[in-house]
């Protein structure tokens, strides 16, 4: 029978000591940007805890600073984003994973290239597909646009879920008599929705951060500009408002978090069933 070697309690101290150390790198940027905006202070000195706690930073963003607007047109944005996104992505991956065609090779590799551009040198083609749709500084064109962006990253994940479905899962439903919608909704729906919660975790961020599209499309349409080119509002040419900066990077980074905490154990399973059925 083979023994199994316990690690000694200098590994275990060591891997201890790497946790703390990983942890403290990871949060504390989130630490400091909190006690930062709760900070009278703020930019005048090093503090690791509030010198000043105010709540003054916050009010200043969401009246003064009109970051209620831009928290409002963000989740506008994102929301419609992750359902047009996720739903067009679902049907595309089922035709590519579940139906032959001529082109459907073609099809998948085209979607594979596209992930590789950078974003950068799609600016000016959308730039100009949008202008000639007539949807430059609006919500919609926006929308528009980063649904075209998530959409390759969400059909290549996708048709991993559907190809993983057993075929003799459908046939039975449809000898059962189910139509296809029915089919659809009942037993390749449920089984695919992990992956539907990673794909709508990376459109939502996507979505919600992204500031080179945002400021290119919307332009001078200030009552459309979304968070991430709000938050640019409180750098100056000269100084920063560096407690309305905190205070602004923590309204930006508290519905992330609301997101992810309530999609988070679905996400976990649609990352491992996606690694083990591929």
């Amino acid at each position: 029978m083979l023994s199994v070697r316990r690690p000694t309690r200098a590994v275990q101290v060591g891997k201890g000591v790497a946790v703390v150390l990983l942890l403290f790198f990871t949060l504390f940027p989130a630490y400091w940007m909190l006690v930062s905006a709760l900070d009278a202070r703020a930019g005048l000195g090093t503090s690791f805890l509030p010198a000043e706690p105010t709540l003054d930073h916050f009010r200043f963003v969401l009246t003064e600073g009109g970051f209620d607007v831009f928290l409002r047109n963000s989740a506008v944005v994102a929301l419609a984003t992750v359902l047009v996104s996720a739903l067009l992505a679902l049907l595309a991956a089922v035709a590519v994973a579940r139906f032959r065609f001529r082109g459907r090779l073609q099809i998948l590799l085209m979607v594979l290239v596209v992930q590789m551009v950078p974003l950068e040198a799609l600016v000016i083609p959308l730039f100009v597909q949008v202008r000639d749709l007539q949807l430059l500084e609006t919500l919609l064109g926006l929308v528009v646009v980063y649904v075209a962006l998530a959409l390759p990253f969400g059909i290549w994940m996708l048709r991993g879920f559907v190809a993983a479905v057993p075929v003799e899962l459908e046939e039975a439903a449809y000898i059962d008599g189910a139509s296809w919608g029915r089919m659809f909704r009942s037993v390749l729906f449920p089984l695919v929705a992990p992956g539907l919660v990673a794909t709508s975790i990376f459109s939502f961020i996507t979505a919600w951060n992204e500031f080179l599209f945002a400021m290119t499309l919307l332009g001078g349409a200030t009552d459309s500009y979304t968070v991430a080119i709000g938050l640019r509002s409180f750098f100056g040419q000269f100084s920063n408002q560096w407690g309305a900066i905190m205070a602004a990077s923590t309204l930006i980074t508290v519905p992330v978090m609301v997101f992810f905490i309530l999609v988070q154990r679905r996400l976990a399973s649609g990352l491992t069933a996606g690694a083990v059925k591929g």
